[in-house]
């Protein structure tokens, strides 16, 4: 997957910063979809010119963020969107409150 990423060395901003940044913006656009694998760290590293670990930094905090998941050997990817879970968490307690409901009326 060839991403839109750029760094600029120029800007007061750490790269991790400007590539975290850009790459959230893109996956908040859908520009990346749901499920997609990012590229590794060393062909990000090596086509931004950047260090690995600056971009092992912008990964990780996007996976903090929940925006990103490891897949392991795979690499990483993109998470479901937050609004998503938030339906299926409040599906989750709206079934368990019924259940206990109906495990009191049979008592």
């Amino acid at each position: 997957m060839k991403l839109q990423v750029r760094v600029n060395r120029k800007k007061p901003e750490s790269m991790t910063r400007q590539i975290r940044e850009q790459l959230n913006a893109l996956i908040e656009a859908g520009d990346i979809a749901v499920g997609a694998l990012l590229p590794s760290e060393r062909e990000l590293a090596n086509s931004l010119k950047v260090a690995r670990n600056v971009v092992r930094g912008a990964y990780e905090q996007l996976m903090d963020a929940g925006k990103l998941r490891s897949e392991g050997r795979k690499g990483r990817s993109v998470k479901s969107s937050t609004n998503s879970r938030k339906k299926a968490s409040s599906t989750k307690s709206s079934s368990s409150k019924s259940s206990k409901t109906s495990k009191a009326r049979k008592k």
